[in-house]
């Protein structure tokens, strides 16, 4: 009789083990993915910086520009296309315009000489040049977020565990095609 309780003892123990072990696991995928959407956060809260540095730069800009209305079209479009967008995709994409558009976009006022000695638009374009560093800053932290989070789910036990728990594979942040060619500028 004693052999018998200790058995059921045994595997309680071990079950409520079992037990603690997959709630720590569930909570940690949890803790993770909060992670992410917290340091994406703080990626659009840059491009929210860079979106609101944008209409003072075209503004300061726009008289001089009258031929080249298209880059302008295009940063409006590629904001709107952000602010409508509902996926982490989504604004990433979004956000790969934009940088295309900007590129574009200080390409050209580097041929008008006369902007070049332009108070504004020289503390323009240099708070514009720290918040394109603040942004990459923060893609690098989302990206280190989103690999240690898709390792803890694709090694044993987690691609056998996370996939039950609801918890899928994330995206990296991707830079859009192009843009590892930068656009100089010696303002």
């Amino acid at each position: 009789m004693k052999k018998r309780s200790s058995f059921w003892v045994i595997l309680a123990v071990v079950v409520v083990l079992l037990v603690l072990w997959l709630v720590g696991f569930y909570n940690g995928l949890v803790t993770k993915t909060q992670g992410i959407d917290n340091q994406w956060a703080q990626v659009e809260t840059q491009y929210q910086r860079r979106f609101d540095l944008i209409p003072n730069l075209v503004n300061a800009t726009k008289g001089i520009f009258t031929q080249e209305q298209k880059v302008f079209g295009d940063l409006a479009e590629a904001r709107t296309r952000y602010a409508g967008a509902t996926s982490v995709d989504e604004k990433a994409q979004a956000a790969g315009e934009l940088e295309s558009a900007l590129g574009r976009l200080l390409v050209i006022v580097e041929n008008y000489p006369e902007l070049k000695s332009d108070q504004a638009v020289q503390q323009l374009m240099d708070d514009l040049a720290g918040t394109e560093n603040r942004i990459a800053v923060e893609r690098r932290r989302f990206n280190d977020l989103v690999k240690d989070y898709n390792t803890t789910i694709k090694r044993i036990p987690g691609n056998l565990l996370a996939p039950m728990m609801g918890f899928s594979e994330r995206n990296y942040f991707e830079a859009a095609e192009g843009a590892e060619k930068a656009p100089e500028v010696n303002l």
